[in-house]
């Protein structure tokens, strides 16, 4: 502490200089950590699956539907606890652009595959009676300003095209925050009676969950030797392979957002190190006076560093804070366009070490130049 005049008075040397290297630090750190948040996004839903799902597909293709008659040959299987099933509606909702997803349900077993998914029992109750009704994620009824008792129009562009109503008679909520809350359900009796005759019996997928999680590779290949050599074969895979190949055919998401994450941190690493580069140089016999007055080497390599660290230090709380204030609302604009964006504790206290290694990178170099300087050709310098 007993150098930090020094140090504040170097800072302070270039004042513009100093106020657009915080800002480019800020800027540049704020996008790492939005990186971050959007691969954690992407990514989330093979980290939270539960162990013991299992999701049951066709084999060419999850567009490609399900006999509904192989339900109760699934439920037979040993090690088989419930099962459910699903169905895609493509519906839209005013306009295109407010897209979410919207599943056909099978209310008997729904809750007890999902149980991290909330609904109050009594909305539930009123849901299983109202053949039109729907069930809403907090996200998407919060989004549209929904509340129980609305009615809720959806145009459908597959099965056939038409409008469909429906009553909004409950919402869910997930027990952690990384939960999906953008969904909406509706019953499977409902949607099976305004079936054209070619999709009646046809489920999109099945998802089911099993006594123990050790059980889940035998189950699921019990499954798809059942239905081997028949017209719909199927593929059976835990919920977090599912999630993982479900993310791989948007592209290599987790690929590009580590590319460009690298990018950001040597922009960062260059703007910094640039910066204390010019400063080392414009005080290059001042430094050198404070070696022939008696500072030792080390001292001088602690300064450097030192106001390093506090343009990183600085430049990375104001990133960061930013990244607080700013990453919620990016999250309720981008609504139903991407996952959930959450920023967690650990996503922050990984900005700030990344700002942290930067500035200790970026003053090293030029702190060892001004440590090893020698005095005299130091002081000849103009």
């Amino acid at each position: 502490m007993k150098f930090a005049r020094i140090i504040l008075a170097n800072l302070l040397r270039k004042k513009i200089r100093l106020f657009l290297t915080l800002g480019s630090f800020a800027v540049a750190l704020f996008l790492f950590v939005f990186l971050a948040v959007v691969r954690d996004a992407f990514t989330r839903g093979a980290d939270v699956a539960g162990a013991d799902r299992l999701w049951v597909i066709n084999r060419t293709s999850i567009i490609n539907p399900i006999p509904l008659s192989y339900r109760d040959k699934i439920a037979r299987i040993p090690g088989v606890k419930c099962i459910t099933h699903d169905n895609w509606f493509g519906g839209i909702y005013q306009d295109e652009k407010n897209f979410f997803p919207q599943f056909v349900i099978d209310p008997e077993n729904q809750r007890q595959v999902f149980p991290e998914l909330i609904v109050p029992d009594d909305q539930w109750n009123a849901f299983v009676k109202d053949r039109q009704g729907v069930i809403a994620g907090a996200r998407t009824a919060e989004r549209f300003g929904w509340k129980i008792g609305d009615r809720i129009p959806l145009k459908s562009t597959i099965y056939g095209g038409g409008a469909w109503e429906f009553n909004l008679v409950g919402i869910y909520h997930g027990k952690r925050p990384q939960d999906d809350e953008t969904q909406l359900w509706f019953q499977w009796d409902y949607y099976e009676e305004r079936m054209v005759q070619a999709y009646k019996g046809n489920v999109g997928w099945y998802v089911l969950r099993v006594e123990k999680p050790d059980d889940s590779v035998r189950v699921a290949k019990a499954i798809d030797e059942e239905f081997a050599n028949s017209a719909n074969e199927t593929k059976t895979e835990t919920e977090s392979a599912f999630a993982a190949n479900w993310v791989k055919q948007l592209g290599n998401i987790q690929f590009l957002i580590v590319s460009i994450g690298t990018i950001v941190f040597f922009t960062l690493l260059l703007v910094t190190g640039n910066t204390m580069a010019i400063s080392v140089r414009e005080r290059t016999s001042e430094l050198a006076v404070f070696k022939a007055i008696g500072f030792s080497d080390r001292a001088v390599l602690f300064f450097v560093l030192a106001e390093s660290l506090a343009i990183a230090l600085i430049g990375g709380v104001i990133g960061l804070l930013s990244a607080l204030l700013l990453i919620p609302v990016l999250a309720k604009a981008l609504s139903g366009l991407l996952p959930n964006l959450i920023l967690s504790p650990t996503m922050l206290a990984s900005g700030l070490l990344v700002a942290l290694l930067v500035g200790l990178a970026s003053g090293l170099l030029p702190g060892l130049g001004a440590m090893h300087m020698r005095v005299v050709n130091a002081l000849r310098r103009v």
